[in-house]
């Protein structure tokens, strides 16, 4: 499976909801994580084709998304963050439908759907009407057309919303599976989600890629130091003492001739509450 996402960025107006984001797919089980309105949706909207980027390329094995779309999207299975049912329809009758949509061969629908419903442990289900299903099921079915004739990739936009923690489980496992044989990106903005399955992660804040790594790396690289920024009583000169024996780095703001902002970037080895205590009754701390 060869991905490639470079450069991308998304201009609404004046604002980026990406900024010159290239992710490097080098495994078979990615993750995105950022919070809400990070950019995550906007990224998989871009990989799959469902919206256009201002600039940048994105190819999957070899065809651009944006040039070549429907040769590109046959390599793609997608579940947005909203999965896409029709409510009047059976399990199975959605199912067909997608396959049918998906263009796979007549003689191969059956055999794909039950495939489907098999791995998404939906099969029990199959002939219910999808707006009686409850929220959980309803995330796995979005599933099973996602996977719908295992395309090469797989796009998962908060998998595991709404599912109890047994059903967590199986997904989880799920993933794995597909991990094996297939490129899996799944995206969440809750880091045990991501990784319970990620061999990779790429964290995303406002429209840019700020980390990418396994877990242990990230939290090493994360957890290099500790940042505050702080209102402080007391005079300047004194406060600047401290902070140089102390060995912080740091910025100081003078509000006015009792208060300033000081912002101070200590190592993981020093507390930082020390730090803000000064030792000494005359400086205090207002705001943290």
């Amino acid at each position: 499976m060869e991905l490639e996402l470079r450069h991308i960025q998304k201009q609404y107006g004046n604002n980026y909801a990406l900024d010159d984001v290239t992710i490097p797919f080098t495994e078979n089980i990615f993750g995105i994580l950022g919070a809400n309105g990070a950019g995550k949706s906007t990224t998989m909207n871009i990989l799959t084709g469902y919206i256009g980027a201002t600039s940048g390329t994105v190819k999957i094995n070899g065809y651009d998304i944006f040039k070549e779309p429907e040769e590109a999207k046959k390599n793609v299975g997608y579940l947005p963050e909203i999965p896409p049912l029709y409510q009047d329809m059976t399990v199975y009758e959605y199912l067909e439908f997608v396959s049918k949509i998906k263009k796979i061969k007549k003689e191969e629908r059956k055999a794909c759907i039950e495939q489907s419903l098999e791995m998404t442990r939906t099969t029990e289900v199959r002939e219910r009407l999808i707006r009686n299903l409850s929220k959980g099921y309803k995330q796995r079915v979005g599933i099973a057309q996602a996977i719908m004739g295992m395309p090469d990739l797989i796009i998962l936009d908060e998998p595991t919303v709404g599912l109890d923690p047994k059903q967590i489980i199986e997904i989880r496992d799920l993933i794995r599976n597909l991990g094996k044989e297939h490129t899996v990106i799944l995206s969440s903005h809750i880091l045990t989600e991501i990784s319970e399955v990620c061999e990779n992660i790429f964290i995303i804040s406002q429209g840019k890629l700020v980390a990418s790594g396994r877990e242990e790396e990230l939290i090493e690289e994360l957890a290099g130091e500790n940042r505050i920024e702080a209102i402080i009583k007391g005079d300047v000169k004194e406060i600047e003492t401290i902070l140089d024996e102390f060995g912080c780095k740091h910025s100081i703001e003078v509000m006015d001739d009792e208060k300033c902002k000081i912002q101070i970037v200590t190592s993981r080895e020093i507390d930082i509450r020390i730090v803000l205590c000064f030792g000494r009754k005359e400086i205090a701390v207002i705001r943290t």
